[in-house]
């Protein structure tokens, strides 16, 4: 049993239903006040100086500002937060994904503080939409509704990018950066490392024997199947050791079905 299974029995009725539908909402409804009150979202902000000052509000309300205020464009991000926020709860439940959101929020906040500076809700929203692309990689959206891409090749494209930010941007981004990004390091890290392990081992296993061409690399635990039976499936070694092909890893560490 992990620390998040043990977290979960014990304070599972703690988790928020729908989490991400109650942001949505009111980040919609910041986005109409923004638009007949101009300057609307500055009393908002995550800013430390304010918040000491007693405008605690803020620890929490900027996670409801709009990172754009064109019309067309707050509907393709509240339309995107809903999907990605659905289908994390769905892989995860309400408990799991309350918890890494309020983690990312909590990380964010520390860094604010510490730099003195106000920073937004971007990153966080961005580690949703690593966590997603970590459960749904094959996923296909329509970028603009036209061009269709998976998620991983999406998500692989962020990374670059943030990459890059992180080593010509200021000191503030970079904090920023590692402390929105803390609770994808904290759900995902020791399986991101785990599998890189196994590879390194399956690799080390395969440059040692020369493997026929029908004997699979992959097999899952519990429908047997191989790359060989179906080219598409993708393999992932789960916590307890085993590998599973994405239909069949365990739960907690898939989508629902």
């Amino acid at each position: 049993m992990t620390w998040l299974d043990k977290l979960e029995r014990r304070f599972g009725f703690l988790g928020v239903p729908g989490l991400m539908r109650i942001v949505v909402g009111f980040a919609a409804l910041v986005f109409a006040l923004a638009w007949l009150l101009p300057g609307f979202t500055s009393v908002l902000e995550l800013d430390p100086v304010r918040i000491r000052h007693g405008e605690l509000w803020r620890l929490v309300t900027y996670i409801f500002i709009p990172q754009t205020m064109s019309p067309w464009w707050i509907l393709f991000a509240l339309w995107f937060l809903w999907f990605i926020g659905n289908g994390l709860e769905q892989a995860w439940g309400a408990f799991r994904l309350t918890l890494y959101f309020l983690v990312g929020m909590i990380g964010t906040t520390v860094a604010a503080f510490f730099f003195g500076a106000s920073f937004s809700n971007g990153m966080l929203i961005t580690s949703l939409f690593f966590a997603f692309a970590r459960f749904y990689p094959d996923q296909v959206i329509y970028i603009l509704f036209i061009l269709p891409v998976k998620i991983k090749w999406l998500a692989w494209a962020f990374a670059a990018i943030l990459l890059v930010k992180f080593f010509i941007g200021p000191m503030s981004y970079r904090m920023a950066l590692v402390a929105a990004f803390m609770n994808y390091l904290i759900f995902f890290g020791p399986e991101i490392l785990y599998e890189a392990r196994h590879r390194g081992e399956v690799s080390a296993r395969f440059a040692r024997q020369s493997r026929n061409e029908t004997e699979p690399l992959h097999k899952c635990a519990v429908c047997g199947a191989t790359e060989l039976s179906d080219p598409n499936l993708e393999f992932r070694v789960s916590r307890d050791g085993e590998e599973y092909c994405m239909a069949h890893l365990p739960r907690a560490e898939s989508p629902a079905r």
